[in-house]
This record gives C-alpha cells, sequence and structure tokens, in this order.
C-alpha cells in the first residue's frame, strides 16, 4: 500500500497504479516534457479549449451518488423541452430578422421609384442616404456594443464545437447586435446575406438557454441552470446551429446535415434526434409565419424572406448531352469559389493588420465606404442598359410586367420611358436578394435577361462580395453565393438553349447549378448543401445534377485551397482540428510531439504561495500532481485544471496549517457546480486571487479535485492515432507514458455488454488471468512495472 493511500477517495489509489515515476535529472535529456498546456500560449487571450471530458473527482462522483432515481428521466425531459425552445426561439428571431429586412428593403424601393419619377438625383441622394443609415446603424451595433457579432459566425461556431472557446461569442449582447446588425446590414444592400448569421443567432440562443440567461443583464432563471458542463452546452449549441440553417433556408433536413457535415467534430444518434427534433420545430414556426404573411398582414413582406425557390415548374428532365454544360458549370464553380476564398483571405488579412488597428472610426468609415459604392454601382449601372419591352406572358403565370414599385416581381420599370417596357439590370438590383434569386431561377422566362446585363451583374457583384466579406458588420455568404452562381448558371444556360436548341432545358435549372456550384467552391460543402439546395427548390427530378456539380466543384476548389470557414478561422487564430491529420504525423510519434517540453507539476500537499507561482509563471491550464510512494519515488496520481485552482484559492475554505493529507471532511466543502466555468466567459484569473501573508503560507491538498482518470497513451503511438483519439473525444489533455510492461486485464466488445446485475460470471477477464499476469510480470514487482510520465498532449 502506497503511503497516504488510505486519505486518498476511492478511485485515485488504483489511478496510481497506471501512473509513473517523474524523470529524474539524470534522464530528464532524454524524458524532457511539459503540461500540453504550453500550447496555450499560442493563442492566450483570444481562445480557450473547452473541457468536453467530465472531471471524475469526488465532488463529480458524489454528486452523482446522491441523485434520485428520479433524476435522468427529468434530465432527458429537460434536454428534450430545451431542444423545443430552442426551436421556437431561432424561428422567431429568423422571422423578426425576414420582416424587418423585407419591409426596410420594401419601403426603400417604394419610396425611391416615386421620387425618381419627379427627379432622379434626388431619387438617387435618398436611395444612398436610406442604405447608408441602415448600414451606420449595423456598424455602429457592432463596433460600440458587440464586436463579437461581425463576420458570419461561422467559423466560430465551428471552432466552439470542434473544442475551441472564443470569448464573446455566445453571449447575450453579441445575440442582439446579431439580429438587428443582420437587418441594417442586409437591409442597407451590401452583398452580403443573412442566412449565416443565422447560424450564429441560433447557437447564441441555445447556449443562452443552457445557462438560464443572462445574469449581467438579470435576465436569467435558475431553475434552468442544470446544464453546467461544457460537453451539455455542446449539444444545444449544435442544436442551434442546426435550427438557424432550418429557419433561414426552410431546410430542416438540410439543417441536420449542416450540422453535422459542416460544424461538428463528433457525433451521437441520440443528439441527431433532439437536432432533428430542433428543425422539425423551426420549420413549423416558420411554416405558421408565413401562413399568416400570406393574408397581407406583414407590409411589404410579399413572398420573400422565407425562402423558397420553387422551380417545380420548370425543366422535369435532363439528357446525357446536358452533362457536359453542367460538368463545365462545375468546374466554373471551383475555380471562382477558390478564387474568392483567396481574394477574402488577401484582403481580410490587410485589412486586420493595416486598417482595424485604427480603431471603430475607421470601422465604421469603411462600412459607410462600402455602402455609398454598392448603392451607386446598384442605382447607376441599370442605366447603361436599354429598357426591353415586356414579354408576351401567360395569363396564369402568377407573373406581371412590370411588376409595382416596392414589390417582388420578374420585371422592373426603372426610368424607362414606357409603361410596358423593364430593365433587367435594374430586375436583379433593385429586389432584395432574395427576390433577385428566385428571378433568376424562375422557369419558363426564356430572354428575360440579356448575356451583356448577367455579365456586367457577375463582374460587379463578385467584386462587392469579396469587398464586403470582413467588415465590421454581420456578413453571411450563403445568399451572395447563390446570386453569384445563379448568373453565370443563367450565362450557361442561355449558350445551352441556343447551341442545342431542340432539348427541353431551362435557363433557371442552369441558375440553380451554378448556385450550387460556387457554394461548394467556395464552402466545399456537399451532402448537406445538396439537400439544402433540393429543399428550397422542390425539385427533386435535379438531384442527381446537383450532386454532380458539387462533387466537381469541390473538387476543383480543394486543388487550390481550403473552405471558406476553415480559412477564416485559420485567420483569426482559432486553432481547428481537421477531420484527418496530416500525412507527416503518421511517421512521428506521441513522443516526438513532446519530445522538447518540460512537466510543470504540482505535489499533491502544495503551498499556497507556490501554487500562486506557478500560475503566474506560466499560462498553463492543466497540471499532473504527484505524490510520494512507499520508495520515497515520485508518483503522478492525476490531473488537475488551472480553473479549478483558481475556485480553490479565492474560497479559501480548503486551505490548511499542516503539509499533511486532508481528512474526509474537506470534501463535503464544494459541490460540483462551484467549479463549472461561466459559458463563453474568461471566467476567474489570477489576478482576482486577493491573499494575505499568513494565507500564503497555509497548504491545500489537491487530491479531493484532481481528475484521477484522465486519458493516457504509450509514448510509442503513433501521432495520427494520438490525433484521432484527441479529436474525436473532445479532449484538452492527453498523458503520454512508456510502454507499460504489466497488463492487468484485457476489455473485450463481451466485458462492456454487462447486464444490470453485475454477474461476474459473464466477464471474459476471469481473476485467475489476472492473478497469473500480475505474478508472472518483472518478478511480481508491482512497482517495477508503472509507467514513466513522459509529458502531456496539447491542451
Amino acid at each position: 500500500m502506497l503511503s497516504g493511500d488510505q486519505d486518498l477517495p476511492d478511485g485515485i489509489g488504483m489511478a496510481r497504479l497506471a501512473w509513473t515515476r517523474l524523470p529524474t535529472a539524470d534522464g530528464a535529456a532524454a524524458a524532457a516534457s511539459t503540461s500540453a498546456a504550453a500550447q496555450d500560449e499560442l493563442f492566450v487571450g483570444a481562445v480557450e479549449s473547452l473541457d468536453y471530458e467530465v472531471i471524475e473527482n469526488y465532488a463529480y462522483r458524489e454528486e452523482q451518488a446522491q441523485r434520485s432515481k428520479f433524476w435522468v428521466p427529468y434530465y432527458i425531459m429537460l434536454k428534450w423541452f430545451f431542444a423545443l425552445l430552442i426551436g421556437v426561439g431561432t424561428g422567431l428571431a429568423a422571422i423578426f430578422i425576414n420582416l424587418a429586412v423585407e419591409n426596410f428593403s420594401g419601403w426603400k424601393f417604394t419610396l425611391t421609384f416615386k421620387i425618381i419619377q419627379h427627379s432622379y438625383f434626388v431619387g438617387f441622394l435618398v436611395y444612398i442616404l436610406l442604405n447608408l443609415a441602415l448600414v451606420f446603424s449595423s456598424v455602429y451595433i457592432i463596433t460600440q456594443f458587440a464586436p463579437a457579432a461581425a463576420g458570419s459566425g461561422i467559423p466560430e461556431i465551428k471552432g466552439y464545437l470542434n473544442g475551441v472557446d472564443t470569448h464573446g461569442i455566445l453571449l447575450f449582447r453579441t445575440l442582439v447586435g446579431k439580429i438587428f446588425g443582420s437587418i441594417g446590414s442586409v437591409g442597407g444592400g451590401l452583398a452580403l446575406g443573412k442566412e449565416g448569421p443565422l447560424v450564429h443567432t441560433g447557437a447564441c440562443i441555445a447556449s443562452l438557454l443552457g445557462q438560464g440567461g443572462s445574469a449581467k443583464y438579470h435576465l436569467n432563471s435558475r431553475w434552468v441552470q442544470i446544464f453546467e458542463s461544457d460537453r451539455d452546452r455542446r449539444d444545444l449549441v449544435t442544436c442551434g446551429c442546426a435550427a438557424g440553417v432550418a429557419a433561414a433556408f426552410r431546410a430542416p433536413v438540410g439543417g441536420v446535415l449542416f450540422a453535422l457535415e459542416e460544424v461538428t467534430s463528433w457525433w451521437r444518434s441520440h443528439l441527431m434526434w433532439r437536432v432533428f427534433f430542433t428543425s422539425a420545430v423551426v420549420a413549423v414556426v416558420v411554416r405558421s409565419a408565413m401562413n399568416w404573411c400570406n393574408s397581407g398582414k406583414c407590409g411589404h413582406f410579399g413572398a420573400g424572406g422565407f425562402i423558397i425557390w420553387d422551380i417545380s415548374g420548370g425543366q422535369e428532365d435532363y439528357s446525357y448531352q446536358e452533362l457536359l454544360p453542367v460538368a463545365i458549370i462545375g468546374v466554373i464553380g471551383g475555380l471562382l469559389g477558390a478564387l474568392f476564398n483567396q481574394l477574402t483571405l488577401y484582403i481580410t488579412k490587410w485589412r486586420r493588420t493595416y486598417l482595424h488597428k485604427k480603431g471603430k472610426r475607421v470601422q465604421i468609415f469603411e462600412a459607410c465606404l462600402i455602402s455609398l459604392i454598392t448603392s451607386t454601382v446598384s442605382f447607376v449601372l441599370p442605366l447603361l442598359r436599354k429598357c426591353s419591352p415586356c414579354p408576351e406572358l401567360e395569363a396564369n403565370s402568377g407573373i406581371q410586367c412590370p411588376h409595382p414599385p416596392g414589390t417582388d416581381g420578374n420585371f422592373v420599370n426603372f426610368y424607362c420611358s414606357k409603361d410596358n417596357e423593364y430593365n433587367d439590370l435594374a430586375t436583379i438590383f433593385f429586389n432584395s436578394q432574395d427576390d433577385a434569386i428566385r428571378n433568376l431561377f424562375s422557369a419558363k422566362t426564356f430572354h428575360e435577361y440579356s448575356a451583356q446585363s448577367l455579365i456586367t451583374f457577375l463582374v460587379m457583384f463578385y467584386s462587392l462580395a469579396v469587398v464586403t466579406f470582413g467588415t465590421a458588420v454581420p456578413a453571411g455568404q450563403f445568399v451572395p453565393g447563390i446570386m453569384i452562381g445563379s448568373t453565370y448558371g443563367r450565362l450557361v444556360g442561355m449558350s445551352v438553349v441556343k447551341f442545342y436548341k431542340k432539348l427541353n432545358v431551362d435557363e433557371g435549372t442552369y441558375a440553380l447549378l451554378g448556385a450550387a456550384s460556387f457554394l461548394g467552391g467556395s464552402m466545399r460543402m456537399t451532402v448537406s448543401l445538396c439537400v439544402i439546395m433540393v429543399e428550397i427548390t422542390n425539385n427533386l427530378q435535379l438531384l442527381p445534377l446537383i450532386m454532380l456539380v458539387l462533387l466537381i466543384s469541390k473538387a476543383v476548389g480543394d486543388f487550390f485551397n481550403e473552405g471558406l470557414y476553415e480559412e477564416q478561422a485559420r485567420l483569426k487564430g482559432i486553432p481547428l482540428l481537421d477531420s484527418r491529420p496530416k500525412q507527416i504525423m503518421r511517421n512521428m510519434s506521441a513522443r516526438d510531439a513532446c519530445k522538447n517540453q518540460k512537466v510543470v507539476c504540482l505535489p499533491r500537499v502544495s503551498r499556497v504561495v507556490d501554487i500562486i507561482s506557478v500560475l503566474r509563471s506560466n499560462n498553463h491550464n492543466g497540471f499532473p500532481i504527484v505524490d510520494r510512494g512507499q520508495n520515497g519515488e515520485q508518483l503522478v496520481i492525476g490531473l488537475i485544471l488551472r480553473s479549478h485552482l483558481l475556485v480553490l484559492l479565492q474560497s479559501k475554505v480548503d486551505f490548511q496549517n499542516t503539509p499533511f493529507p486532508c481528512g474526509p471532511g474537506v470534501l463535503n466543502r464544494h459541490n460540483f457546480s462551484d467549479f463549472v466555468k461561466p459559458p463563453s466567459s474568461k471566467g476567474k484569473s489570477i489576478d482576482d486571487i486577493h491573499l494575505t501573508d499568513d494565507e500564503l503560507g497555509l497548504y491545500l491538498d489537491l487530491a479531493p479535485f484532481l481528475n484521477p482518470s484522465p486519458y493516457i497513451v504509450p509514448e510509442d503511438m503513433s501521432l495520427a492515432k494520438v490525433y484521432n483519439l484527441f479529436r474525436q473525444l473532445g479532449l484538452r489533455h492527453i498523458f503520454v507514458v512508456p510502454r507499460p510492461s504489466r497488463a492487468v486485464g484485457l476489455i473485450t466488445r463481451k466485458d462492456l455488454l454487462l447486464e444490470e446485475d453485475g454477474d461476474i460470471a459473464t466477464t471474459e477477464l476471469q481473476s485467475t488471468v489476472r492473478a497469473h499476469l500480475n505474478g508472472k510480470t518483472a518478478g511480481g514487482n508491482p512497482h517495477l512495472q508503472r509507467p514513466l510520465l513522459d509529458s502531456l498532449m496539447i491542451e
């Protein structure tokens, strides 16, 4: 029996058999290492790893033992109830944003069209000022109130679900800034969308529900503060991401697949059911709002806002001869998508390095300047195109030429000399983005657009989207990407119609394929994007063609660079773990990854002043705890987190006068909830700890608060295998130890299928086998079999 084992909680004594002596001074050159937390120095102050692993210390085990038999059903029921609340909340947020954007756009276009009938210059001035006011409101909210709400938010949420917490991304003010900032930026006519920010909005709603609201703004409720671990909050945020996509595109299945394919690093079948339920709730809420708006109670809302671009009345079948132009669309999408990613990366780097460092006023000025340029381009360019006579339309087509100002429609009379004429370029510029895409996708509208107008719009909107992305406003790239892709897709469709002539080809079909190709080439999504495009167009006949263009565009884009979200995450310093390890890792071992590190350990009973010194001298977030064995050797007994040490130092209730292990009484002074870090918060800092000289001289027994069973890997395991283990389990630390020579047993699938009665006879590990192994290894001396602690992996 090791010295002091009788004072340890159950589990820690057994953990010692799996740990090892620290490297001696003689062997330090060969086994020098540090805690994996040293890597946090790369991004201290910006991001921090999340603790998805359950810390099974004594406080956790005691809390689990005290829970009644009704706890598990209540816990499961509350998870489903929260999934319902997330769906309802995200659906309502999407309805509010859509109503506001569509009405602001409708009022703006109606007023502008009325004024230009009397004075073109005054109408131009009013149009610019309205857009400028909306954009200014957006950038002012972001810069002064919620900086974390800038951009789409998807890279930050992807990082959160990958195990990295960026400060401020899930706060209440971020939610408010995202909602109202999106209304201003999209309503102000900038070349960006509201769909990406809706994913961030859903994640914020989920996180706030999980923590019981916002304590800072006194909008919290204690009865829902049950989800205290990062793992539970991660599940809720996943539901919020799927709800955001479902609300943005009215694509519930696409939302589930988006969460699975694009943002999460892990998946569980139980979580899929809740995510699916959340997306279904969103679909019901949004559908109810659409039925209410169809009665005319939503102002200028019209048919826009809630995206559904129904092309089921268009092309019903395709010929093998169309596979070549479809493949060409895929190649174009891959090239333009990769170019878009590279250009936005360069411009964003320049913007962060030289522009945004000059202060908030420069950010406001930049957004307003881009608004002026965008408004000028969209107002002046249509004047360069001649108006065209209205085509002959079928009586039951539902299309009106020209349509009344301020409402949705295919044909816009913009400064035309005759009442029965329309301007095809103004049809794109002087509609909300949703209506413009609906026009580009519209079936049986041959010759609605000229090639010159489509090329002009493609060049200008592509350039504006590149420049606008990265400004200090909420900015999504789904809808701008669809507009860019549908433009060159329709161009290819026009060429196919002229070349084949006899085929039943619809230009709107190729616009849809172009939109899918650009999104695939830029964002590199395949399955989820394919389902989203099918759901929002209500046309299953085109599924094979959509799959083809997505595969081609993704393959072409991957040849040049990574996806848009991965590039932006790297630029923002978010250390994402990719789905696959790099090839070089297959030729490296775990020991190679940490051979130049040095272990930073704490003794089981430490002086308070020593703990303070260690915390101030480095930025590690995890520390091995050591104790002396019966032969005087130092043995590792577990791992303690920096946040837990700060809680103990701030509470002071566990300080003791003697350097001996504490008694059992100290274990009842803390609950597991005392160690929970506030969500999306920096938590406690060492600068918040204020101790007197007498308190600094006291001692603290760390054994009851450490994790006695962290994950360990042998030193000769390939780094690629360690990488997969680290990512799939969502770990923050991994101990690297020498190859142990003593085996306690061997667990197989059969051992994990125990019945609840716990019949030991059904297990494969027989006591005789364990006795044989214990007696035959190294002469029966168990202390020679304890592996040496080399280091901790990245934190």
